[in-house]
């Protein structure tokens, strides 16, 4: 036995094989342990070392002396063995003298496995078809094939790849049921070459079944899949070309196809239906149950294609108008007017050949309700119904804004915390402010009680984190082998990292030291002065847990935002007091910067406690409490490219008396500091910017200006997260907090888009909107291209679907004369000098004569008339003219 485990150890898959084959089954059984221990050997092995080529010996030996089908198909598929496979004929080679059953079994099991397992097509087939069963077919086996097709490019086409298959139709089935073809949709390629080629010149040779493939190309169609799977089996479904007859078989298929399936999948389906309908294949119902999906579709091309589709039928068939017109007023609910217009029309055109027909009339007239106010009272006449009563003056109903909480306090119980801070470990990235600071108010708070007892509780936690190490070798090595790894700044997760580390003798007293004296001074940037601040707090607190632990932190906020109750801080500083314990400076300056200041009367009454304390820390608290609320600087705005910039001048009183990482938060912020480039991009924890000056969101929103304008220009993703929080902290919304929220608005990603209207939401329901320096940045960034108007006009529907009519149109009121302005004067013109508006203005235009026409706006906009006055029905003209008349109703009335 020795013999093999030389021979696995060498790499040699043949010679190990032939050896194993020469042991009595008893022999195999005692030979498993220690090919067992020779595993996990090779998994603690680096990835780069000479032991990884045992791998695929250990596979076949290992495989060869497994008795069950069940242990020797997870040995075979072991994901430690998934990089270093032996080749399938080996193993076919190697278990060839195993029983048929146990063979066909193995052969189950290995098809069962997920697909990440990547076991190889040849191994599965070989085993099934020498024991005499059929190929199995699952997930893994499939894609296994397909690989295996894919990858075997050669002269041969892929049909005649296919039609050597020997199993070739239950594959194919197989393939229709595969719950996402995500791994392997890049091998099915396009054109002549692809597999949809390939499979439709077989359905039509018939080595497979016509009907087969067809029905399976539709039932998977209507079962749906992974995003992309529809690339694949509509051009199979196009390929196949459909008679009429089969086309008509399927009626229910497409019309559910149409309702509910892809875009591109219901524009086939609903093309189907099409020629059908007009060759008198479909019946006046079925055409009004296929549009009445149809016709809810957000797809504008779609619904106005179905729209066009009922007016031929109506044309060619009025008798068919109590069918079709009750299915037609379902476009009266469209969010666009002109979908709604369009439906409108065709009742108009058809609506005499309801006469006598009371049912449909009144269907119809119900969903006249949907309609907007101008095409409602079109729809009174049309119907001979009385127009609708006079609505009732408009009143905002916006979103109540999220409400503060209060923090709790840090667990009592050591093994509590432990499981706390697994769980923010566990979740990793930018944790929950609130859950973090009461993971660190806990860890000193059990560092000074007993150290012991939350190392042991802690141990579970750490013995999975990177850094841990057997005690003996951290006592040896800890400064050279961790040191350089906690140089750099910590994050909000590297920190609690750090903490625990430090409890653990993993970083030395030296290192800790060398991270508080701080950085050169070229990192200065945007992002860097907040990093810093979290990063000197979090060493402090390493610091002191080996050195001098505390007995809570000052900094631990009273409410999610971070702020900080000014009678809670006395308090604590009063147990510093008694305990005669020494605050830590970086402690004590983020409780300054957190302390409300706002409520005068609390903030006074707190400061008269705080100088009765007779400390340094009470005095300074006092001074600060009694110096009034925050004040902002003065800012101004810049120009870089298609962004637009802010800056602010110094904050004096972020002055001498704070230490240096805090000083550089009051330093005068530049354009230039803006768009600097730094190294430690991605470690923004913009939760916890905010929560380091809760009381001066100005400050942080002229340094995430610049990153929230990625989102609008770079299409960067994730980038707006943290525009709610921005707008539930404290302070003044000034001009940066705005230019933020605009930038939002505009972003790319539907997420970002999503996150800025949470934001415009919360700001005005807490009166802290100003709609109009919103709506001129916004104007003056579209102008620029920094934002697209149709994002713009995507994120102010969203807004209004909440009910925020009037706060969206005071905002578009001042963008919109920005863009029509342009037009009037013929800032953008094409090759021959006629003005072109910005695509996707039309847009913006609808979404503020829905606003108008709901809110009853009243006045004129500027540039308006002119934009309502060209010629043409574009979509830009017709959603002018529809202001302009919504405007002026308003004003007449």
């Amino acid at each position: 036995m020795s013999a093999v485990l030389e021979a696995v150890r060498a790499g040699r898959v043949g010679e190990a094989a032939l050896l194993v084959k020469k042991l009595t089954d008893a022999e195999r059984r005692a030979l498993l342990p220690e090919l067992q221990a020779l595993r996990k050997e090779l998994r603690a092995a680096p990835w780069e070392s000479r032991a990884q080529r045992s791998y695929p010996a250990l596979q076949v030996a290992g495989a060869m002396c497994h008795s069950g089908a069940a242990a020797a198909a997870t040995w075979i598929t072991g994901a430690d063995m998934r990089w270093r496979q032996a080749p399938p004929d080996m193993l076919l080679k190697a278990l060839v003298d195993r029983d048929t059953g146990w063979q066909a079994d193995v052969a189950r099991r290995l098809a069962a496995r997920p697909v990440s397992a990547d076991v190889p097509f040849l191994l599965i087939a070989g085993l099934a078809r020498r024991s005499g069963s059929a190929v199995p077919v699952s997930d893994a086996s499939v894609v296994g094939w397909v690989r295996h097709i894919g990858h075997s490019w050669g002269r041969v086409p892929l049909a005649d790849r296919l039609r050597a298959e020997p199993d070739l139709a239950p594959l194919v089935n197989g393939l229709f049921e595969l719950s996402d073809l995500g791994e392997v949709r890049w091998l099915f390629g396009d054109g002549p070459g692809s597999w949809q080629s390939a499979l439709a010149e077989l359905s039509g040779a018939g080595v497979l079944e016509r009907k087969s493939v067809v029905d399976a190309c539709v039932a998977r169609l209507l079962r749906g899949g992974g995003p992309t799977d529809h690339r694949v089996f509509l051009p199979l479904l196009s390929r196949l070309a459909l008679t009429r007859d089969e086309e008509r078989e399927r009626v229910a298929d497409w019309t559910a196809l149409a309702r509910d399936a892809a875009s591109p999948v219901a524009a086939h389906a609903q093309s189907v239906l099409a020629a059908l309908a007009l060759d008198g294949g479909l019946s006046a119902r079925q055409l009004a149950e296929a549009s009445e999906g149809l016709l809810f579709r957000a797809e504008k091309k779609l619904v106005r294609a179905q729209l066009v589709l009922l007016g031929k039928v109506l044309a060619r068939a009025p008798s068919s108008a109590a069918e079709l017109l009750p299915a037609v007023a379902q476009a009266f609910g469209h969010e666009d007017t002109q979908v709604q217009e369009r439906a409108l029309k065709l009742v108009e055109r058809h609506a005499k050949r309801l006469d006598g027909d009371a049912a449909s009339r009144s269907g119809i007239a119900a969903a006249a309700e949907q309609l907007s106010p101008a095409l409602r009272v079109r729809a009174a006449a049309v119907l001979g119904i009385a127009p609708a009563a006079e609505p009732a003056a408009y009143e905002e109903m916006l979103p109540p804004a999220p409400e503060p909480f209060r923090l709790a306090t840090a667990p009592d119980s050591a093994v509590e915390l432990a499981e706390e801070v697994s769980v923010l470990l566990a979740a990793g990235g930018d944790p929950d402010v609130a859950a973090f600071e009461r993971a660190l108010d806990g860890l000193a708070r059990h560092a000074h009680h007993d150290q012991d007892a939350l190392r042991e509780a802690l141990e579970p936690v750490a013995a999975t984190r990177w850094w841990w190490e057997p005690e003996s070798y951290r006592r040896q090595h800890s400064e050279e082998h961790f040191g350089p790894a906690w140089r750099g700044l910590v994050t909000a997760e590297g920190g609690l990292e750090l903490v625990l580390a430090t409890l653990y003798g993993s970083v030395g007293t030296a290192t800790l030291l060398a991270g508080l004296r701080g950085g050169p001074a070229d990192h200065d940037c945007a992002r860097h002065g907040f990093s810093r601040v979290l990063d000197v707090r979090l060493r402090e607190l390493a610091h002191r847990i080996r050195t001098d632990p505390q007995p809570l932190l000052l900094a631990t906020p009273s409410w999610s935002t971070g702020l900080l109750e000014p009678a809670e801080l006395v308090d604590r500083l009063d147990t510093y007091r008694r305990l005669g314990s020494r605050a830590g400076e970086a402690d004590f300056a983020q409780a300054l910067l957190r302390v409300r200041r706002e409520d005068r009367t609390a903030a006074l009454a707190a400061a008269g406690r705080a100088s009765g304390l007779g400390t340094p820390e009470g005095e300074r608290l006092a001074r600060w409490l009694s110096a009034g609320e925050a004040t902002l600087p003065a800012s101004g705005h810049r120009m870089s490219g298609p962004r637009i910039l802010v800056e602010s001048d110094e904050v004096r009183e972020l002055g001498t008396e704070f230490p240096e990482a805090f000083r550089r938060l009051g330093r005068a912020f530049t354009a230039s500091d803006a768009v600097r480039y730094c190294y430690h991009w991605g470690q923004e924890n913009h939760r916890h910017w905010l929560a380091t000056l809760p009381e001066l969101r100005e400050l942080v929103a002229v340094r995430l200006v610049h990153d929230f304008s990625e989102a609008a220009l770079d299409g960067q993703r994730g980038m707006a997260a943290a525009l709610p929080l921005l707008a539930e902290s404290g302070g003044a919304a000034g001009r940066s907090t705005h230019l933020c929220v605009a930038y939002g608005l505009g972003a790319r990603h539907p997420e970002d888009r999503l996150a800025a209207v949470d934001a415009l939401l919360v700001l005005a329901a807490r009166g802290q909107l100003d709609t109009e320096r919103l709506g001129a940045d916004l104007g003056q960034l579209v102008r620029r291209g920094a934002v697209k108007p149709l994002r713009l006009a995507e994120s102010a529907r969203t807004a209004v679907a909440t009910g925020a009519n009037a706060t969206i149109w005071e905002m578009l009121r001042h963008t919109l004369p920005v863009l029509l302005a342009d037009l009037a004067t013929g800032g953008t013109s094409d090759s021959s000098g006629a003005a072109v508006a910005p695509r996707g203005l039309g847009e913006l235009l609808s979404v503020a004569a829905d606003c108008a026409e709901r809110s009853g706006a009243r006045g004129e906009l500027p540039h308006l008339a002119g934009a309502a006055a060209r010629r043409g029905s574009s979509r830009l003209v017709v959603q002018a003219r529809r202001l302009r008349d919504a405007l002026a109703v308003a004003a007449a009335a």
